[in-house]
Order: C-alpha cells, then structure tokens, then sequence
C-alpha cells in the first residue's frame, strides 16, 4: 500500500520526503521491523518508541511516523511529524488493513465490572441466532469457532485490526470486544467504526494508571463521545455516571435497569442456585446464570440485541439457556459434603461485593462464608485495604493470600491489605502467602454446605511471580482438594 493512503486521516505537522512509496507493513515494535516497513514511534508510560528509531531503520523501515523528528534524519527515508503517534498508528492500521471494523457491525463494551460476560453472552447469543460471530475478551478471542488465546483485554492497535481484518475475511459479520480504560486512552480502538456501545458501571480501579478516579471516567466517556450518529449506545440507568457516560454522545441513546423508569426494564422474581427468574420488560423468563450483577449484563445483552433489529421473543428464548464466561461465578460443589466452591474474577472491591451478596441471598441458613482473596503486584495499590475490608465484613472466614504478585514481596502485599482491617476484622483472617495452601485450608476449615469464594483470578490458568508464569488454576485445585475429600 502507498504510504499516503496509509496516512488518510492521521494529524500530520510536516513530512520530509514523498509520501508515494510503497509499505510493506506497520510496526510499533523495532524488533519486528523488516525492509519496506513503516515504523511508529509511539511514547508509552514505559519506553519511548523514538528511542528506537535508528534501530528500525537499520532493520529496512523506509518511513517513520513520530513526534518529533531526529535532528540526524537519514537519506532515503520518509519522516512523518505527528500530532499524536499512538492516534496515527490507529488510524494506519485501520487503513492497512482495509477498514475492517466497516464491514461487519462491531459492538464494544466498555466499564470496571461485567465486560467480559456482556461481551461472550452477545456473542454466544449471535451465535446461536445463526450468525458468524468474533469476539475479542480478556479471557480469549473468537474467530468464529476457532478460538485465538488471548494476551490483553484489548489487544495492540496492529494485532486489533489485523484479528479484525482476518475476522471479516472469515465471514464473521458481527464482532463484540471489551473496550478496556487502557485501550481508549492508549488509542487501540481509535479510527474503529463501531455499530453500537455499551455501559455497564463503573468503580474504583487502574488508578495506578489513570492517578484519578476523574480521569478514568473521562476516558471511559471518551468512547462514547467518539461514536456516530448511526450508532447506538446503551447505558446502565442505576449506575451514577450512567447518565454521564450519555452526554454529548451523538449516538442514539438507550439505558437498562432493575430499579427506575428505562428503555429495557427488569425485575428479579428469583434468584437461586438454579438461576434468575426475572421479567424483562414484562416478559418473565428463567436464566441459567446467577445473581443480581447478571441481571444488569442480561439486560445489557437484550438490549443490544433489540437495538440490532433481532426479534424479542426469540432473543430471550435464547439467552435463557446459555451461560456466562468462564472465571465468572464458576461453582463446583463436592459429592460428599456439599460444599459450594465459587471461583470469580472478582478484583475490585466493588466486584467482591457484589458476588459476597450474591452469596449470601444463596445462603439458606447457617452456612459459612469463606473468602480466598488477594491483590494484584505493581498494580492499583489504594484498593488493597479495601479489598480485606469488604471480604471481612461480608465473610464469616477470611484467608488474605497471593494473588499474581508480579515484582512485588506477597507478604508486603498482603499487609497493605491488612491495613484496612478493624480489630474485629483482624479476629476473622489468616494471611497464607502461598495461594495453593490458602486454597486448600479454606475448604478444609467447611463444614456441610459451606460456601467458599476464591476471588481474583477466575479464568486465568497462571500466576505470575518474579516476571515467570506458573501454571496455576484456581478451579484445578477446587477440584482437587473435593476429590481428596471424598475418599
């Protein structure tokens, strides 16, 4: 492709050389650079891409998109001065790959909690509806049946729009992809046309990266600012900044709730071990997934589905027999003792207390809570003693363990959640720094049908220690230690 039309749309200050050369590929990383690729110096919150620019021309790149062009520039070369390097790499690699996003309708979900299993139920329901679908998710990406694993939330902007690319060249005509903080703000979904949005909340995380929880719902809103008037935004009515996300956005505006006035109304009748029964929008239908978190994600899921033209009826005959993602309320419960255990992704204290409340409306009487939790290493520190703080006050037993260290001492991870325990509170945990010992204790302190969560890592199948990935699978051990049980 001519490096011009590779630049349609980028902010460009200068050029020095002639845009009417041929590109063989785009690269952000100068390791992958090859002869006849363009390389885009991208400022990240680690390392500057402009450092890397000598680099990628040795490497063959024949033009350089950047920020600020070198003072030594090399002959033969075409440099591009961008406004912004990561906005022009999204709309570059929109370009290259030929616009996928325009031809097959593509719906992102963006919030802190829920994207993940608003994002596979559309897809598993598009599915079933007869369509080819993609899905791009934290725990993996879809290509119609095959299956990609899954390395971000959202991957890189190239690797984005190349599954993409590859998704439409499949036959896949609709795509649903979690739209995570860091994406937005990183430019990854930039120059994407999207078809529709989706609200789900929002609360308290990443702001080791985004500093203020101000900040994070800019971003957020950012999304929905950017789409069209063709588009289509859906937003939770019952969440405080629902309203917020909605303003200035030219799309045409829907919300969903379970307790006000809303374009796609629900109302929980059961919740139990067996499922939700709840009416949408008067129509009362059985799911099969469980608590009031689903409830908001079901009524997400149906809406978008109506905002997309799909028959009513036939969308709830559907959803109310599919179920939700991995790592997301994935319950085992033992032969002999009947013993729930919960295995949950929940990360932020506001997810912990949600399925903590789940939990006890499952409860049928005395029962035992017994929470397994821990804190992420070099990540949002400010959540941790809040962490310790909801698992306590809504457990009968609290075990504070690892969860993916990273460089951080566990130890010192688990006294910063410590710090947020009242001395009534510090009478109800343990610290077990080792996550498959914390595991196993807790089900060996139940009692008949206790219930134990293990929140943190849900679908994830390692534990990241030191930079090196260990394999490790909470549910694994769950059932593990069952079977030792049982014998």
């Amino acid at each position: 492709m001519l490096l011009r039309d590779v630049l349609y749309k980028v902010a460009i200050r200068t050029v020095a050389g002639s845009t009417d050369i041929e590109v063989k590929n785009i690269q952000i990383n100068s390791k992958k650079v090859e002869p006849g690729d363009v390389f885009a110096a991208i400022k990240g919150t680690v390392t500057d891409g402009h450092q890397f620019i000598e680099k990628a021309i040795e490497s063959g790149a024949v033009a350089i998109v950047c920020e600020e062009i070198p003072s030594d520039k090399k002959a033969g070369v075409v440099y591009v001065q961008a406004k912004d390097s990561a906005e022009a790499t999204a709309y570059m690699a929109h370009n290259f790959f030929g616009k996928p996003s325009e031809m097959m309708r593509v719906v992102g979900v963006t919030g802190t909690n829920g994207k993940t299993t608003i994002a596979t139920l559309l897809y598993k329901l598009f599915t079933v509806l007869g369509y080819k679908c993609g899905l791009l998710s934290t725990v993996e990406y879809h290509i119609g049946d095959r299956i990609v694993p899954a390395t971000h939330t959202t991957p890189d902007v190239i690797s984005l729009n190349a599954l993409l690319k590859q998704m439409a060249n499949e036959g896949c005509t609709h795509v649903f992809m979690e739209a995570s903080s860091h994406a937005i703000q990183q430019h990854r979904i930039t120059g994407l046309q999207f078809a529709g949005g989706i609200f789900s909340n929002i609360t308290h995380d990443h702001l080791d990266y985004h500093k203020t929880f101000d900040e994070y719902i800019r971003v957020k809103k950012s999304f929905f600012d950017s789409l069209s008037s063709f588009a289509f935004a859906i937003s939770n009515a019952d969440d405080k900044r629902g309203e917020v996300m909605m303003q200035n956005c030219n799309a045409k505006k829907y919300f969903y709730s379970l307790k006000t006035m809303a374009d796609f109304k629900g109302k929980i009748l059961e919740n139990s071990l067996t499922g939700l029964v709840m009416t949408i929008n008067d129509v009362e239908v059985h799911f099969r997934l469980i608590g009031e978190f689903n409830a908001y994600n079901l009524l997400a899921v149906y809406g978008t589905a109506v905002c997309m033209g799909e028959d009513k009826q036939e969308i709830l005959k559907c959803l109310s027999v599919l179920k939700g993602a991995e790592g997301r309320f994935d319950y085992v419960v033992s032969e002999k003792n009947k013993v729930m255990a919960i295995v949950d992704y929940a990360h932020t204290p506001d997810a912990l207390l949600n399925v903590l409340a789940t939990v006890k409306k499952l409860k049928k009487g005395f029962e035992q809570v017994i929470t397994v939790v821990g804190c992420g290493g070099d990540r949002d520190k400010t959540k941790r003693p809040l962490m310790a703080e909801v698992a306590c006050e809504h457990s009968d037993k609290v075990i504070l363990t690892s969860d993916n260290p990273r460089s951080e001492d566990p130890g010192q991870i688990i006294k910063d959640m410590e710090a947020g325990l009242s001395p009534a509170a510090k009478r109800k945990y343990i610290p077990i720094v080792d996550r498959k010992e914390a595991i196993k204790t807790a089900i060996s302190l139940t009692k008949p049908e206790d219930i134990v969560l293990v929140a943190g890592k849900g679908h994830e199948k390692y534990q990241e220690i030191k930079g090196v990935r260990h394999h490790f699978d909470d549910k694994e051990i769950v059932i593990e230690m069952f079977e030792l049980l049982s014998r």
